[in-house]
């Protein structure tokens, strides 16, 4: 895995810190700190920490820079959700912005010629709306100055690092097709290639950045954003239209709340599937001594494949947009949840189209990002958003610099047909007008004693929610530190494909616990999960403790 680079910030002087250390060789903050995958993007958060803002107004600012920096996930073009604890005796909500699907689409509007890169693909975005509603509700500072770090970044530029640049050489060399990406995402060498250090400049993303903090959120979506976006959908015969736009609403929402060893996790509800499949999981592992054989035992991981595999069949079978479907109560109850922990075999993997006969589900993608923002206040905020693929539809608005998702990926297209690879083709998350696409992104905040404990989420399709179990576990079940947490390697499960996977498959401390699950039926293969920038509050000292994922890159910047 490539190292992350660690950015603190403390009182004024810059440590840069390569590779991340452990908890017990980490400074601690004790005002405010950010996490995320970009050290630019967490420098504008703290920047506005520093000005006297909020988490809020810290984590408005995180977005909008990640969407200059960090263009594969970070974005306005796309969706997502997020967690807020407000501080002191609080409880926390959540602001749901998750795209939704134009009233020009339907059940069967896509046939089986259709790709995932195109004009058709993109769902109404939520971004903006999302982080306005948010602002509206607990922001202190300016709107427009939220987005002042943002806007500097796109117009004066900023020195890609050596992730990012290799990220756009790809993304260049894979995407010819698509004149206006290539135009703006085109090295300073036009014949040549990104490399580390050079500068990237998004004049036309500057413009709109700056069109937003002067009039508002409501000028995505009403304003002359709307209209290129609107003539972008023209030109390329997509669904969008400035009816879509103006209509789009993001919502705040009552968490899901799941007691758990003395905790509280707090995760997003439906169109999340977080809230429901993490609640279950948490559920399921109540009723287990997971200390018995250690953490990285066959009987442990076997448990947690175990309980993976049929979370995600109830996903399957039962979650959509709660607007259109009815979603059954049972799946929160204690009840629901030690039936099926009765009905794990200790001794061999439960082979899942066993689980399920009747049944004859669509990919998603795992690039998004998460970031995780606390004050010195007791507020707390656990942001993940997305344009579904790497670089979403690879449609960027022309004259706006900025891409659209194609998230619509994420709603099943053929009603009916689930294949043996992952496509699910349930009722419950079919495609109607309006109707808000089932997610895996899954922030969450723990707390304990009814304060902000732990920050966290992640970036991985469906792989998000289980990242977000084990780090969840690891810190209230094994005693980890935040950064051994984000460390540890990591298990996966999604009921189908029928195949269990694991971070570390070369780990000599693991090779004999693997071999025992390959005995007992499961089908092992490794490759890297998630990418969970995540905080520790302390409870006794209210001492700020990042968790720096080294999966990808990353920054984190406190004081």
């Amino acid at each position: 895995m490539p190292r992350a680079r660690g950015l603190l910030i403390l009182t004024g002087l810059l440590i840069l810190v390569s590779p991340v250390p452990s908890r017990a060789e980490v400074n601690s903050f004790s005002k405010g700190l950010v996490v995320s995958v970009s050290e630019k993007a967490s420098q504008a958060g703290l920047e506005i920490l520093k000005q006297g803002g909020n988490a809020v107004d810290a984590a408005i600012a995180t977005a909008f820079a990640l969407a200059v920096t960090h263009p594969a996930a970070g974005n306005i073009g796309g969706g997502g959700f997020m967690v807020v604890h407000p501080g002191g005796a609080n409880l926390p909500t959540v602001f749901e912005y998750r795209e939704a699907a134009p009233l020009k689409a339907h059940r069967t509007v896509y046939s089986p010629d259709d790709g995932m890169y195109s004009h058709k693909v993109p769902g109404v975005p939520g971004t903006v709306r999302g982080m306005g509603l948010a602002h509206q509700r607990f922001g202190t500072l300016p709107w427009k100055d939220l987005l002042q770090p943002a806007i500097r970044l796109a117009g004066q530029g900023f020195p890609v690092s050596k992730e990012l640049a290799s990220s756009l050489n790809g993304l260049l060399a894979t995407s010819k097709d698509f004149l206006e990406l290539q135009k703006v995402f085109a090295p300073p060498n036009r014949n040549g290639k990104w490399k580390a250090g050079d500068l990237l400049r998004q004049n036309d993303l500057a413009r709109t950045l700056e069109r937003i903090a002067q009039h508002g959120p409501e000028e995505f979506y009403t304003g002359e954003t709307a209209r290129l976006i609107e003539q972008e959908m023209i030109r390329g015969k997509g669904l969008i239209s400035r009816e879509d736009l103006a209509n789009y609403q993001a919502h705040e929402r009552k968490p899901i709340a799941i007691p758990y060893r003395g905790h509280v996790v707090y995760a997003p509800p439906l169109p999340s599937s977080g809230g429901h499949t993490l609640g279950l999981m948490l559920n399921i592992l109540d009723g287990a001594d997971l200390k018995k054989h250690g953490r990285w035992s066959h009987q442990t991981k076997h448990l947690l494949l175990e309980t993976m595999r049929r979370a995600f069949l109830e996903r399957a079978r039962h979650l959509g947009d709660q607007g259109f479907t009815d979603i059954p109560h049972f799946l929160l109850e204690k009840t629901f949840a030690k039936s099926l922990h009765a009905s794990i075999d200790d001794d061999k993997a439960t082979p899942s189209k066993s689980l399920a006969p009747e049944i004859p589900i669509s990919p998603e993608s795992d690039n998004t990002t998460h970031f995780s923002v606390a004050d010195a206040k007791g507020m707390a905020v656990s942001n993940t958003y997305t344009l579904e693929r790497s670089y979403g539809s690879k449609v960027v608005v022309t004259g706006a610099g900025f891409l659209l998702n194609n998230e619509m990926l994420d709603f099943n297209w053929f009603p009916g047909t689930t294949t043996n690879s992952g496509r699910i083709g349930s009722e419950a998350n079919t495609i109607a007008p309006r109707k808000k696409m089932l997610s895996s992104m899954t922030p969450v905040i723990v707390t304990k004693n009814g304060q902000a404990f732990l920050v966290t989420g992640s970036p991985g399709g469906r792989t998000i929610i289980n990242t977000v179990l084990q780090v969840v576990i690891n810190v209230i079940d094994f005693d980890m530190t935040i950064q051994q947490a984000v460390d540890s390697p990591r298990l996966h499960h999604q009921w189908l494909p029928d195949k269990s996977k694991f971070e570390d498959m070369k780990g000599k401390a693991y090779q004999e616990s693997l071999k025992k699950l390959q005995s007992m039926g499961h089908e092992m293969s490794g490759g890297p999960q998630g990418d969970a920038h995540s905080i520790l509050i302390d409870p006794s000292t209210r001492k700020l403790i990042p968790g720096l994922d080294q999966r990808i890159e990353g920054g984190l910047a406190g004081y």
